[in-house]
């Protein structure tokens, strides 16, 4: 058995991750804490709830939340990273780096951006791709969603955003918002944009998969589950 431990800012589109862990099929087990979504910082709103999955028996833990390393350059991003490792006491990183790092596993260099967030926060996440050494082809901003409207997107806006995202040239469409919706719309998406599709909670999910040195195969969950890795990132 694999536990993956989630820290989770709100009440929105958490109920991807069970759909996930059941998409795998496998022994992965994912399990959820919630944190208050205010602020970014990785020091006591976030150690304070680590502890629950350390108890829970969890291998890895990721923060489940994109926005939460754009705060900080590349470097305060891994500090950020490192320091919730050390209050957990086990392997840890971030949505934010699980896009670069499932990019790099896929072997894709240029990507386009589908954000909910504003012009502003949506150019912050590009920033942090580009520090990633990935290029970022195309930045589509929905102009402000919040999270609670976002999550209450179906698969025709998510669909609709994904599709105005997508630029010639970009090898993969990232959307990278936790609020949204996404486990059941991958197929979908990839066969609509005829190249990888790359999501908040599928990507968090693969993260700490990563984190754990665990591979599954799940194609219902897009190309990042249905392929052999070519890099250890």
């Amino acid at each position: 058995m694999t536990a993956l431990g989630l820290l989770y800012p709100g009440h929105f589109a958490e109920d991807d991750y069970p759909r996930i862990e059941q998409l795998l099929g496998s022994d992965i087990r994912v399990d959820v804490v919630h944190v208050d979504p205010g602020g970014t910082e990785a020091g006591e709103r976030l150690a304070a709830r680590v502890a629950e999955l350390r108890l829970a028996g969890a291998d890895a833990v990721v923060w489940a939340c994109t926005g939460g390393s754009l705060g900080y350059d590349w470097e305060g991003a891994q500090q950020q990273v490192r320091a919730l490792a050390r209050a957990a006491g086990l392997p840890a990183s971030a949505t934010s780096f699980g896009f670069v790092h499932a990019a790099r596993e896929l072997g894709v260099r240029r990507v386009a951006v589908g954000a909910t967030c504003p012009d502003d926060v949506a150019a912050l996440f590009a920033d942090f791709l580009r520090a990633g050494g990935l290029e970022v082809t195309g930045v589509r901003s929905s102009g402000g969603v919040t999270a609670a409207e976002a999550g209450t997107w179906g698969e025709e806006e998510v669909l609709t955003l994904a599709r105005a995202a997508d630029v010639s040239g970009a090898e993969a469409v990232l959307l990278p918002d936790t609020a949204l919706h996404t486990a059941a719309h991958l197929s979908l998406l990839e066969r609509a944009l005829s190249k990888p599709v790359l999501t908040a909670n599928q990507v968090t999910v693969w993260e700490g998969l990563r984190l754990a040195d665990r591979r599954v195969n799940a194609p219902a969950l897009g190309t990042l589950f249905s392929r052999e890795p070519l890099v250890q990132a």
